[in-house]
């Protein structure tokens, strides 16, 4: 399937997804969801089970944001830690947080067996390592406090099975679990037509409004009124400032290798390193063959351009831990969202009645998703769920007042970009196929040189808080360094939280010498 979200290709791309037309005439439903990844179709499909009309709006194909670049791992071994959620939130909430991606594990896997869905979806044991001898005493303490959390079939091992060296003390987390994103994106989206659902592609959404009904308008002028609203696009569209404030934009790196045929167990691995490393097998390539798919080298979306040496540095940390043959036969990124206090927000968009919101789903994508479909179909039908002082995007976190200042301080220090100069002085500079901001006066201007060689300009100015975009030279985007805001190498938004293109502007003459 075409990716919407970038120029890089993952393994699971290679299947095709329906394609579903464009909402084409203004209409009402009792619930709209924008989005058609991994939460957007989980909610969906559980609240059609509940008898609940739904119209689906995505402005690319299903699975085309960042379900399609996810590792898949499907785990309860809490990728911020279970002691940490604990010091910030208490017992009681890393309990719910356990309980919740046990059960999104569980959900997935009643949902495949329901609907017979072809995703290779099979339970699998994780293993949480330490990456050096120092950080065993991490390892005691996530142990103990997972046992806390109701996880009490974890233990310690010496080990986790390695075919080429001891990677040394680790954690078992036993039944987690994998299947193929979008194949189970896929089929799902079937299900849900068939149980009387709409799903509606290329449709852009431009407004969320909240009200009695709220409204949801598209780049054409077309409203879906509904009785409620569920923004499920990584980060939302419709908040500007509130959950923004809380969370941080991510781009992390995934490399596929070649290994043997079951020379790897089927099994994944988490290190204690930050960032961390994961790892799982993602699949068979032939007969002789599986695929070894390892993630991580994460850094600030917008914040570097240095994919090259990241994807390196994951190749050569596979190589010397399995049994990997040749170069990488994948690279592509992905885009997280991690929340000051390491959990997601899943439920009503603050000042909003009957507006929802799922998004800080950090490390935990799939199972967050999933969580979303039942805790999110359950508060819009006014039913209670323990799972929602969790994940409530109207909490207060004061313990993590430090990391919510770290990252605004962060925020703050990208908009000195206006007062620097351009990364070329001409147009010329710029290699066909690249980007590169330019300075002109007091403007900051993004130019993309097609393969052919023409330019292609737009004011820098992320239209969402307006910080400058900066080139991503892998993925052929412009991505917002404040709150990650990406655009298309021609400015078409890609991810929010900006809502809007960047502006096209015409190039100034003396920046455009000598272009063929």
């Amino acid at each position: 399937m075409p990716s919407d979200s970038g120029a890089t290709t993952s393994f699971w791309m290679e299947v095709s997804v329906p394609d579903y037309s464009p909402l084409a005439e203004s209409c009402t439903t009792d619930v709209c969801i924008v989005g058609a990844g991994i939460a957007g179709l989980s909610t969906a499909y559980h609240l059609l089970q509940r008898g609940q009309q739904v119209i689906v709006l995505d402005d690319g194909p299903v699975g085309g944001g960042e379900t399609g670049r996810t590792t898949s791992h499907l785990s309860n071994a809490f990728d911020d830690r279970y002691h940490h959620i604990e010091s910030l939130h208490g017992q009681e909430i890393s309990r719910l947080v356990a309980q919740s991606h046990t059960a999104a594990i569980d959900r997935i896997e009643a949902i495949v067996q329901d609907e017979d869905i072809e995703c290779d979806f099979r339970r699998v044991d994780g293993y949480l390592f330490a990456a050096h001898e120092a950080q065993r005493r991490e390892l005691e303490k996530e142990l103990k406090a997972a046992h806390r959390a109701g996880l009490s079939d974890v233990v310690s091992v010496d080990g986790p099975p390695s075919p080429t060296q001891n990677l040394g003390p680790a954690l078992l987390f036993p039944r987690q679990g994998q299947f193929h994103p979008l194949a189970y994106l896929g089929a799902l989206s079937e299900r849900i037509v068939a149980l009387g659902g709409r799903i509606h592609c290329d449709t852009h959404v431009v407004e969320v409004d909240d009200g009695i009904p709220a409204r949801v308008k598209t780049e054409n002028g077309n409203v879906v009124s509904a009785r409620a609203v569920v923004v499920a696009t990584n980060t939302p569209v419709n908040n500007r400032f509130t959950i923004h404030t809380k969370q941080a934009a991510y781009r992390t790196f995934v490399v596929g290798l070649r290994v043997a045929k079951d020379s790897v167990p089927w099994a994944q691995w988490w290190d204690t390193l930050d960032p961390y490393h994961y790892v799982r097998i993602a699949g068979r390539l032939d007969d002789l063959h599986d695929l070894l798919i390892v993630g991580g080298e994460d850094h600030k979306t917008g914040q570097e351009n240095d994919a090259g040496p990241r994807f390196e540095r994951l190749a050569d940390w596979a190589g010397r831990h399995f049994p990997v043959i040749g170069s990488p036969l994948y690279r592509w990124s992905g885009q997280v969202m991690e929340p000051i206090d390491g959990l997601a927000f899943i439920g009503r968009n603050p000042g909003d009645d009957h507006v929802f919101i799922v998004t800080g789903d950090s490390g935990n994508g799939m199972t967050h998703g999933t969580i979303a479909g039942m805790l999110l179909t359950d508060l819009i039908l006014d039913r209670e769920n323990p799972w929602a002082k969790a994940y409530d995007p109207q909490r207060k976190s004061v313990q993590a007042l430090g990391e919510f200042a770290k990252e605004n301080v962060n925020v703050a220090v990208q908009y000195a970009d206006w007062l620097t100069s351009g990364d070329v002085g001409k147009v010329e500079q710029i290699a066909p196929g690249e980007g590169a901001v330019i300075r002109h006066r007091l403007h900051k201007i993004a130019v993309y040189r097609d393969p052919d060689g023409i330019a292609h300009a737009f004011d820098a100015t992320c239209p969402h808080l307006g910080c400058i975009v900066e080139w991503n030279g892998t993925e052929k985007s412009w991505d917002c360094p404040c709150h990650g805001s990406r655009f298309d190498a021609r400015g078409y938004v890609i991810n929010g939280p900006a809502i809007s293109n960047l502006k096209a502007v015409e190039l100034p003459s003396e920046r455009l010498s000598h272009v063929e």
